[in-house]
């Protein structure tokens, strides 16, 4: 079967620390949105899908031009969402799974994700890391924290620190994980019907299921992260680097213009 991957972006209503959240107004469109338009700039995927259980996201996410897929409000997960539509296709060998909340996901890592599956037929499961900026962020259990093998697979993700620094002197990067998923079709339909494992609902973080069931996961190291709106706190920030980026996007449009 020839490689075709699908992007998707799972988005629900209720979250319990900012209901609502997909459609919230920043810099002038919903989250969401800015969510979508920048996996449309990537190169490397055959198709974008929102997918939600929320007839008011869906509606929405129709009227800017978006493909949506209704899945079950049962879902526990984005994960679970995902894997409900690869289910009733073939047409897709793998998947994307891009966080909804993070309007400035960078396309050009969605493709280098691509581009890695494309390059090793083997591998199953991708995501991404970066270094922390800021230091008081490492010791924050909401970050989460993932160390790299030398073949640049994971050896443990956590909300703890890790790895523990014995010695001062010691040069160990401590890398913060970032939400985005890469897996092929057959690996996101086996590990959704595998229970929660014990160390995942231990630390609480899913793709420690991929681990202990010997799923070997590809960490790509960029040199930042995009920060993602958790909390209505968030939007401040956020919106101010969107509208940032739209200045400087439409100075050089008038530049080339010119």
């Amino acid at each position: 079967m020839a490689f075709k991957c699908v992007g998707v972006i799972p988005a629900r209503w209720g979250s319990t620390r900012f209901p609502g959240k997909p459609l919230h107004q920043i810099a002038g469109k919903p989250l969401l949105q800015h969510v979508w338009e920048r996996c449309l700039c990537a190169t490397k995927l055959d198709a974008v899908i929102v997918a939600t259980d929320d007839m008011r996201i869906a509606e929405a996410a129709f009227a800017w031009g978006a493909e949506v897929a209704l899945t079950s409000a049962k879902h526990r997960s984005g994960t679970d969402r995902a894997a409900e539509i690869v289910a009733t296709t073939h047409e897709f060998t793998h998947v994307i799974n891009i966080q909804g909340d993070e309007p400035l996901t960078e396309p050009k890592l969605i493709d280098r994700l691509v581009r890695e599956f494309e390059k090793d037929p083997a591998l199953e499961m991708i995501t991404a890391a970066h270094l922390f900026e800021n230091a008081e962020d490492v010791s924050s259990p909401h970050q989460v924290k993932v160390v790299v093998g030398a073949n640049g697979d994971a050896l443990y993700f956590s909300r703890g620190v890790i790895p523990f620094v014995r010695d001062s002197d010691a040069a160990v990067p401590c890398l913060r994980h970032q939400g985005i998923y890469g897996y092929t079709r057959k690996l996101l339909l086996r590990f959704v019907r595998w229970k929660p494992s014990p160390l995942e609902r231990v630390e609480a973080l899913e793709q420690l299921r991929a681990l202990e069931n010997g799923v070997r996961i590809r960490v790509v190291v960029t040199g930042s992260g995009s920060p993602g709106v958790d909390t209505r706190a968030d939007v401040e920030t956020v919106e101010r680097e969107l509208l940032s980026r739209q200045r400087s996007a439409a100075a050089k449009k008038r530049r080339l213009t010119r």
